[in-house]
């Protein structure tokens, strides 16, 4: 049986999350919304989305910050982050890099933009989780051949 992605959108503004959410929702993700900075990481404890997308400009912590923070715990380092801003792209661009971002997304958001880089970045997520799993098996073998 296979599960829906679980994506959370991490915007501010609601009619911004709910757009992004009713897009995503729409295309069978199973989508949760936070509308602040310290939301979202609650959030990415409690929810363990398969990839965050999140608004660059909010007011108690923003897009970049939330996304050291999620790349600071061992536990969501490899987490994919899509950051979405209004903003100078290029100027945003390398900012989000020096977070952590894997991927952007400039407003107004284009539809098939999105739903492409979600997918992008949920084959890229499995890939890292295949080789997690590889490397316990590994890890296994190895110690089954030391006894």
């Amino acid at each position: 049986m296979s599960t829906r992605a679980r994506l959370l959108v991490v915007d501010d503004q609601p009619a911004n999350g709910k757009l992004l959410g009713d897009i995503l929702s729409v295309h069978g993700y199973d989508v949760r919304i936070a509308y602040s900075g310290h939301e979202g990481l609650e959030a990415v404890g409690k929810y363990a989305p398969d990839v965050v997308l999140l608004d660059v400009m909010m007011p108690d912590l923003d897009g970049y910050e939330v996304c050291r923070r999620i790349r600071s715990n061992p536990v969501t380092e490899l987490l994919p982050v899509v950051m979405i801003t209004a903003l100078d792209p290029v100027e945003e661009r390398v900012k989000g890099i020096n977070a952590g971002a894997d991927d952007f997304l400039t407003r107004p958001i284009n539809r098939h933009e999105l739903l492409a880089r979600v997918r992008s970045l949920l084959r890229i997520g499995e890939l890292h989780r295949l080789v997690e799993q590889q490397a316990a098996q590994l890890s296994d073998w190895n110690h089954m051949l030391e006894s």
